[in-house]
């Protein structure tokens, strides 16, 4: 159907492009999420689980609690920055203010006191990863939108999203090397006095990150283009905003399928060391080589996503992706509940390794794809509505993710009650769980997730902006100086 709506704003913005150790300095800021909660949270998962002996529920919704929270703080934030003006940009200074509260909020996640209960040892769970995920809002949401601004082109975009996908690999190997290599390399995952320093680790290596961050990309960031200043006030602007950007309808595709694939992601990430350990029957120094195959494979993803996007449009990339995922998460559990195939130890490491590598190709794919397609979006809405939006349209995405993400945990800690997975077997090295119950872990931590998965892909299927319509918008916005077309195809 055609639009043959005129726009109601248009605004001749100049090519802009970052140099090379802008984009190297911007990128070293994904360590907030990728090397934050994103590597933290099967740890945290299995920590307070397997280890403390929090009832699988609570651990789900104490991880859970934060996603009220990050329905205000997310779009708040992102509001925020889409007006501020200051002489270090709009974006900055929320970052620069976050840095060290994400590395604080790190550490105590992983620092219980000793001795509490459970309803104690819920309260301090619930409580740090709030002020985790709140933390990482505050850097993320900016971080993600000044992305979308540091370039305008199609492809340039995708090359920015690159570094800062590079960068978070990078910082996922190295939170991985850390706790596998040094923190629980002796006595495995299972030792409890090994997780406040792999904390407080996790926290430095933010802290440098983020702040090397916002040193680098200070002089660029500042000199961006800036909004005018809105007398209206944030609580008044905010709802009106938020409805704003659901009335387009490529926002509201891309929110609702990442939405149902970060809970498929979420729900297996939670489950992956339990079904490592107690189903596959490997120790930890195994474990963290599965992990680096993954990564591998996400950064295959990440750098052949560029040339794919050449052959193919976005979504269809996407797609590509979401069939590496679902296949990581159907054969070899299909095989193991089949009664086929189940390979213990050592002997479970490299088919671990593939499935890993694949699943790490596809995650690779869709994390370009995802954000790259949010920012052809936000081009959509300042066509249509007359006003950029970067910083709510990541706010949407980094809460799909987050959300989705902690609602995933929630259903893996209430499927561990559900299948009365015991509390304290992951004090005890080498113990073994009965072949019923391991049946019905590996049902959850696959074929279940592969489910959302599917459903994500169909909601996906939906979203219109390929190439051409991007550079009809782009014409329509009048930049380099192109005329306005009479409308633009939907």
């Amino acid at each position: 159907m055609a639009n043959t709506e005129a726009p109601r704003h248009a605004v001749q913005r100049d090519e802009i492009k970052p140099s090379v150790l802008v984009k190297l300095a911007y990128s070293l800021g994904q360590a907030a999420q990728n090397g934050g909660f994103d590597a933290a949270i099967g740890f945290v998962f299995f920590y307070y689980s397997a280890v403390l002996g929090l009832s699988g529920a609570l651990v789900g919704a104490a991880l859970a609690v934060s996603l009220a929270l990050d329905a205000v703080v997310d779009p708040l934030v992102g509001s925020w920055s889409d007006n501020m003006k200051s002489r270090f940009g709009r974006r900055l200074p929320l970052m620069m203010l976050a840095a060290p509260l994400i590395a604080v909020a790190i550490g105590l996640l992983f620092s219980p006191p000793s001795g509490l209960g459970q309803a104690a040892l819920f309260g301090w769970l619930a409580l740090t990863s709030v002020a985790a995920r709140s933390a990482i809002s505050l850097f993320n949401v900016p971080y993600i939108a000044l992305g979308a601004e540091m370039a305008t082109d199609y492809t340039e975009r995708t090359r920015v999203v690159v570094y800062r996908a590079f960068a978070g690999i990078l910082s996922g190997v190295a939170i991985t090397a850390i706790g596998y290599s040094v923190f629980f390399a002796h006595g495995g995952l299972q030792r409890p006095d090994g997780y406040p320093g792999f904390g407080w680790s996790v926290a430095a290596l933010i802290l440098v990150c983020t702040t090397l961050c916002c040193l680098g990309i200070g002089r660029y960031a500042a000199g961006l283009p800036q909004p005018e200043q809105i007398s209206t006030g944030i609580w008044r602007r905010l709802p009106g905003e938020v409805m704003e950007i659901f009335r387009n309808r490529s926002f509201r595709l891309l929110f609702i399928s990442a939405v149902v694939l970060f809970a498929a992601t979420g729900l297996n990430a939670s489950l992956n060391n339990h079904a490592f350990v107690f189903v596959w029957r490997m120790k930890s120094e195994l474990i963290q080589f599965i992990s680096y195959a993954y990564l591998v494979g996400l950064l295959l993803g990440v750098s052949g996503a560029p040339m794919l996007q050449k052959l193919m449009e976005k979504k269809n990339v996407v797609v590509f992706g979401f069939a590496l995922l679902i296949a990581n998460w159907l054969v070899i559990q299909g095989l193991m509940l089949a009664g086929l195939y189940l390979p213990l130890g050592h002997a479970a490491l490299l088919p671990m390794q593939i499935n890993s590598f694949v699943a790490g190709i596809g995650t690779g794919l869709v994390s370009v794809a995802y954000p790259s397609m949010m920012a052809d979006a936000a081009d959509e809405h300042e066509y249509l509505y007359g006003r950029r939006r970067e910083g709510l349209y990541f706010a949407g995405l980094g809460f799909a993710g987050k959300a989705a993400t902690g609602l995933g945990v929630m259903l893996a800690g209430v499927a561990l009650d559900l299948i009365r997975f015991p509390k304290d077997i992951g004090r005890t090295v080498g113990a073994v769980l009965p072949h019923e119950m391991q049946v019905r872990l590996v049902l959850i931590w696959g074929p279940i997730a592969a489910v959302f998965a599917v459903a994500s892909l169909l909601i996906l299927a939906a979203y219109r902006i390929d190439r051409a319509r991007h550079k009809e918008i782009a014409a329509a916005l009048g930049r380099d100086g192109a005329a306005i077309p009479a409308g633009v195809a939907a």
